[in-house]
């Protein structure tokens, strides 16, 4: 791979939105391919499908097996080649019953949902008191074996950003806390739902034990129940919860990725991958997050196509198991990542509008981020000063030098809706939607066809 600099292409991106109007003209073809994909519907046929004729696609489970066979149908009837399963096993979590009671000062329910992997009470449940801690630096402060035998209650307060920057910090408490509060002694801990909504609907998500870590139950509390046990905690008076999650491991469990092409002219030149996850938790149907994103790179390769022939390959990756630890983008790695790849970009943060995109390319290619950035410019669309990053399905790659590009999506109203209930078609602005399938558009066919080699030694 070429050597990828992150720091100083930005800069000069930036730059170049003051470059005489003649060098950032569009083609034709890009503004055909661009006018064309404002009007496209295959992406949210595609979204549509999936989350009806599917729904729910837990990893590992029957219903994400239903998806893949779903997705193969689907891409072939759309005219893809090469559309394939590329199977692996994985363990996998199911949920069982959530339910959580406050005993005492102040009897009555709460909401919840058990975080993945949490382990599982006896059937009949368990009680402990409460001991709050207002974030997870003090949970973390909490002297060793200070808990034992208490239930932990994490609050905090995330809140919504445009570009869902507040995630890492305040996911930090679901990924890290139920190992924490296990270390410290307690015997379950709860958690205030990493979301930004105020609805009575409980923000689920993986965790993964630190190793050697004994598991324990872990939940995520809807905002409205965190702040409401809070309410009690804050009376003063000793609260007791009576807790049942009940939930099982399984072994080798069956999963994949569907992998589909729009194969180009010249395979010295590398693949493209545009990636999505097919997976989704339990709670809704999975139309956000990531059914949408599924659409977006099915229907935006499709458009790019028809610019005429593609000098690279464009490969779909739709992964599996993404939303339980990435399990797909190591498969895809595994079997893919000694191929020649020229660039890989990611769909996985809903369906709003791109209002941003991040490059991280070779050094010389600033001629290829001009073109992508003139594309794209129309459609509201700027370059930031940030390299980009890519998302867990092509995480792998980017480690391995790839080149990416970010379309970075609006996220002001995401973490409203993800890994709850709420994950539903209904939540999708066909008219946004359709914003992301021409900005990919554009993209992809810019990096399908540029002279330049990119990734590929």
């Amino acid at each position: 791979m070429q050597k990828i600099r992150s720091g100083t292409l930005a800069a000069l991106l930036l730059g170049s939105i003051s470059t005489p109007s003649s060098l950032l003209a569009a083609p034709s073809s890009v503004e055909t391919i661009r006018v064309t994909a404002l009007a496209d519907t295959v992406a949210m046929d595609f979204t549509e499908g999936l989350t009806t004729e599917v729904g729910p696609r837990p990893a590992g489970t029957p219903q994400e097996a239903r998806a893949r066979d779903w997705a193969v149908a689907k891409l072939k009837s759309l005219g893809f080649s090469n559309v394939r399963v590329e199977p692996y096993t994985m363990p996998v979590w199911l949920r069982g019953r959530d339910e959580a009671r406050v005993i005492s000062p102040f009897p009555q329910n709460l909401v919840l949902a058990a975080l993945g992997n949490s382990a599982s009470t006896p059937e009949k449940g368990i009680d402990g008191e409460v001991v709050y801690f207002p974030t997870l630096a003090d949970l973390e402060a909490a002297p060793e074996a200070s808990l034992k035998g208490n239930i932990v209650f994490v609050s905090h307060a995330m809140h919504a950003t445009q570009d869902g920057s507040s995630y890492g910090t305040f996911g930090a408490t679901r990924r890290q806390g139920p190992s924490i509060a296990s270390k410290k002694g307690a015997i379950a801990i709860l958690i205030r739902s990493i979301g930004t909504d105020n609805h009575r609907q409980p923000h689920t998500g993986v965790q993964m034990w630190a190793d050697g870590v004994k598991p324990i139950p872990a939940a995520a509390l809807s905002v409205p129940d965190a702040e409401q046990l809070a309410r009690m905690v804050a009376r003063g008076q000793p609260v007791r919860l009576h807790l049942t999650l009940t939930s099982k491991m399984l072994k080798d469990q069956p999963s994949g990725n569907v992998v589909a092409e729009i194969p180009g002219g010249d395979p010295k030149a590398g693949v493209v991958v545009a990636a999505c996850h097919l997976d989704s938790w339990d709670q809704g149907t999975g139309a956000i997050d990531d059914g949408a994103g599924c659409g977006i790179v099915a229907a935006a390769a499709l458009q790019a196509a028809k610019g005429g022939p593609l000098r690279r390959t464009i490969r779909i990756l739709m992964a599996g198991a993404e939303e339980v630890g990435g399990n797909g983008g190591r498969a895809y790695y595994d079997a893919h990542g000694r191929e020649p790849h020229a660039m890989a970009m990611e769909s996985d943060f809903g369906a709003d509008r791109v209002w941003r995109v991040d490059f991280k390319l070779p050094q010389n290619h600033d001629a290829l981020a001009r073109r992508i950035i003139a594309g794209l410019a129309p459609l509201g669309i700027g370059a930031s000063r940030l390299p980009a990053g890519g998302g867990s399905d092509i995480e792998p790659l980017v480690k391995a030098g790839v080149p990416v590009v970010d379309l970075q999506q609006d996220g002001t109203r995401y973490f409203d809706i993800h890994h709850t209930p709420d994950d539903t078609l209904d939540k999708i602005d066909p008219a946004q939607l359709q914003q992301n399938v021409a900005a990919w558009a554009v993209a992809l066919f810019e990096i399908a066809n540029a002279p330049e080699s990119l990734g590929v030694n």
